[in-house]
């Protein structure tokens, strides 16, 4: 059961390009966002659907691939875990971020 712990499979839609980030060290971070939809039927029979936004990140060799394949609309399955962290921005205040970070991919689609 351990291997369940802080477990997140997604598929969904990238919103935008991945931003693919080159640090000095050498290793490779790509940021990106995918959208999951939902749809139900209220009580007046209409179709809702809801789409939920989720801030994703991938290193290394996984952030190399979607670097060259991934973009913007396309359809993809990721498994990872859910981090939170904070940060100062600009002004001070302070801020929080939950992201998955990606440890496995799959492109799905055309």
């Amino acid at each position: 059961m351990n291997t369940l712990r802080n477990k997140v499979q997604l598929i969904g839609n990238l919103g935008n390009d991945p931003e693919i980030i080159n640090l000095e060290s050498g290793k490779t971070l790509a940021k990106f966002n995918i959208a999951t939809n939902e749809s139900y039927t209220n009580n007046k029979g209409e179709k809702i659907t809801d789409t939920q936004w989720h801030n994703v990140v991938a290193w290394g060799k996984t952030a190399q691939i979607i670097e060259k394949y991934v973009t913007k609309g396309k359809e993809i399955a990721i498994e990872g875990k859910l981090t939170s962290r904070s940060y100062d921005d600009k002004e001070g205040n302070k801020r929080y971020i939950t992201e998955v970070v990606c440890s496995e991919l799959l492109m799905l689609g055309k």
